[in-house]
């Protein structure tokens, strides 16, 4: 099963623990798809990044997609030029969750071309271009882009080697090489590439994410940190997940945590400190509600 879909499978059994508040998330999600089709940006702007995670939550809540003007939207994109690496990459994403249909040979192989323009020396891809060295985001979303075209990514043993490079001391993983310190989406990023690509992960890997887990429920995006987030939480769900880790222990706190985030409109705040709601964290909260409701 591909990346997209795993997800998106977890997140579909987040309606087991909203509810009848189901309804109250994808009315929220529907409140931001602007005319044009796309998903909005906290500043009310149409945003391919937002769009992804608008899409798929509405298809984690089993809800209709008006696939028509989200076609006619990424078209506008041609195939992703003047687009940043993340950009381009949730354009593939974008395409990927209306199953292709609209996309044409050419649009999907100029989006390719454009992954590959961030790919790094070292065989891994970075958001910056010609970086020395990938970061673990990058390598995911870069190998996720050629997956979600329905491609296999090239030179798949040399992003693994960038990938290996970005181990930190402490058992986790960081997003640039030489970081004494893990972090929490880095290391959730690796762990769901390496499961991807057959790659077995130490379990000391399992633990260094279990650790990130406070007591009081949530994970934090580094050691040291007092307060977690929604996306550290979601992703380090998945990844554990992913490791068949116990996650019964945490459950009762986590969930405890995430509604802690919820918001009546029908969103999810980032963290405690957030104000604001948006489709990324909103997705995010369907994800971690399905890990805990499994």
């Amino acid at each position: 099963m591909s990346f997209r879909l795993k997800m998106l499978q977890v997140a579909r059994v987040a309606p087991k623990v909203l509810g009848e508040a189901s309804g109250l998330v994808a009315g929220f999600l529907r409140s931001k798809q602007d005319a044009c089709g796309g998903f909005v940006d906290r500043e009310g702007k149409p945003d391919l990044y937002y769009s992804v995670f608008g899409m798929e939550g509405l298809m984690a809540l089993r809800e209709e997609v008006d696939e028509a003007r989200m076609v006619a939207w990424l078209k506008t994109f041609g195939d992703g030029d003047g687009l940043d690496f993340v950009h381009v990459c949730c354009l593939a994403r974008c395409w990927s969750s209306l199953g292709l249909r609209g996309l044409s040979v050419d649009v999907k192989a100029g989006i390719m071309a454009r992954v590959e323009g961030y790919r790094a020396a070292d065989g891994g891809y970075h958001q910056a271009m010609g970086r020395e060295a990938g970061s673990a985001y990058g390598c995911l979303i870069g190998w996720s882009a050629y997956e979600d075209l329905g491609e296999r990514c090239p030179e798949q043993e040399r992003l693994l080697d960038c990938l290996m490079s970005l181990r930190t001391e402490d058992g986790g993983w960081s997003n640039e090489r030489g970081l004494p310190v893990g972090v929490t989406p880095a290391a959730a990023a690796a762990v769901s590439l390496c499961r991807h690509l057959g790659v077995p992960v130490e379990a000391k890997v399992r633990d260094w994410i279990l650790a990130q887990c406070l007591p009081e429920g949530g994970f934090k995006a580094l050691p040291g940190i007092p307060i977690p987030d929604l996306l550290s939480t979601a992703v380090a769900l998945h990844a554990l997940d992913a490791m068949e880790a116990d996650l019964g222990p945490l459950k009762e706190a986590c969930l405890d945590f995430v509604d802690s985030l919820w918001n009546a409109e029908g969103g999810f705040h980032g963290n405690w400190t957030d104000d604001e709601l948006d489709c990324e964290y909103t997705f995010y909260g369907l994800l971690a509600l399905g890990h805990l409701g499994l």
